[in-house]
């Protein structure tokens, strides 16, 4: 067997190596691609499908039969380590930008754009998609299930936004109160999921969930910013592992939380969607880990093959983000037209040979995304070739997808 690739593998990986300014932060860059992987893993691993009479998708997922699974969620659901180095990474970005003289509005629209082109490229080109594929004979409800699948994650880049646009009131948090700025949106996620799960539960309205939204989410940004103007320290660090390892274990044992960090089917109560004090424990225990380990994962991607996926997996971030439910779909559609269920594709996720064969499917998705994402990862770079209107038929074609997708049509 030729050694010429691996030895073009390890050049290239010399070259990326090379080409790092010698004061960037690695272990950052590494804990941000082992959050963004998570993402796709988790889906792949904790989502399926089952096929109705008339060979349409309809989503499933393993933690209905399986509730011994729900511990690989705790390990899967990394956003808190995303949003972690988020807040720490827009702290410094815009630390920079002032330095340099920037508005802060055009520091925000910048990083804006970067969300929002992939966002609108993945939703439009889903939008013109949908009339093509049902004329083929994909069924109505399978679209409608893909939809759902593409839509699911993109919830994130919203949120993440908003959070973005208050990054100045972050640092300015921090300044003042240091890492305990992230404390008051622990309390205030702790007040509604009271209100919601305590003895008043039954007379709450449901959208009081919804209150949980922006400062369940933005606990471990405001500790990234804290972070990054070292305000955060190991001392925090280890308050955060063995306080948020404490709160979680409580709220399992003694508030019987449900011990899926993602929803389940059937499920009256959900951690994520919004998030539950439970996410926050989490994120707590994570973020205190990451914060402890930085050192020691600096030096590990000190070593060119371990730090040239980083950089790859990094520079894809938006494409990953967007792209890996499609790829998802790109085998399990075609699986539905065979006639019968395909185990770990198309099968109910309810027996142990579904999840083997879950696993075994995974490098297949992984192909199909480097395929997909080969090809539309474009959308991650400024449009500086589109014309007016076509970015105002990508932005009709996108909501048209989010009314269908959300059902609204």
């Amino acid at each position: 067997m030729s050694l010429a690739p691996l030895a073009k593998l390890r050049g290239t990986a010399a070259a990326i190596d090379a080409k790092t300014p010698a004061h960037r932060d690695r272990a950052i860059d590494g804990l941000r691609a082992l959050a963004l992987l998570a993402v796709p893993t988790g889906h792949w691993l904790l989502g399926g499908f089952t096929l109705d009479a008339e060979g349409a998708l309809h989503n499933a997922s393993p933690l209905a039969a399986f509730g011994f699974f729900a511990p690989l969620s705790w390990v899967l659901q990394m956003l808190g380590i995303f949003f972690l180095v988020g807040g720490y990474a827009s702290a410094l970005s815009y630390r920079r930008a002032v330095a340099r003289g920037e508005s802060t509005g055009r520091w925000l629209r910048g990083r804006v754009a970067r969300l929002g082109r992939p966002v609108l490229g993945v939703t439009a080109v889903w939008a013109a998609l949908i009339p093509v594929l049902y004329a083929l004979g994909v069924p109505g409800t399978t679209l409608r299930t893909g939809s759902t699948l593409v839509i699911q994650p993109l919830w994130f880049v919203g949120i993440y936004a908003v959070i973005t646009a208050l990054t100045p009131w972050c640092i300015r948090a921090a300044e003042r109160l240091g890492a305990w700025a992230a404390a008051p949106l622990l309390g205030s996620v702790a007040v509604v999921d009271f209100l919601r799960y305590g003895p008043v539960g039954d007379a709450m309205p449901s959208w009081v969930s919804l209150l949980n939204l922006l400062p369940g989410w933005m606990f471990a940004y405001q500790l990234g910013v804290s972070w990054g103007e070292k305000k955060l320290g190991r001392r925090g660090a280890w308050l955060l592992l063995i306080g948020g390892t404490a709160l979680f274990a409580a709220l399992l044992l003694a508030f019987h939380y449900p011990a899926s960090m993602v929803g389940v089917p059937g499920e009256a109560r959900t951690n994520s969607h919004p998030p539950s004090l439970l996410v926050l424990a989490l994120a707590a225990a994570q973020s205190g880990a990451a914060i402890l380990l930085r050192e020691r994962i600096g030096r590990l991607l000190r070593r060119p093959a371990l730090w040239a996926p980083v950089v790859v997996i990094n520079l894809s971030a938006m494409t990953i983000l967007c792209w890996h439910q499609t790829a998802l779909l790109a085998a399990a559609v075609p699986g539905s037209f065979l006639g019968s269920t395909v185990p770990g594709l198309t099968a109910a996720p309810d027996t142990l040979g579904w999840i083997a064969a879950r696993i075994a499917w995974l490098p297949v998705f992984g192909a199909l995304l480097v395929l997909i994402g080969s090809r539309t990862r474009g959308f991650e770079a400024p449009w500086r070739r589109a014309t007016h209107g076509r970015r105002a038929l990508a932005g009709l074609l996108a909501a048209g997808f989010a009314v269908f997708a959300l059902g609204l049509a």
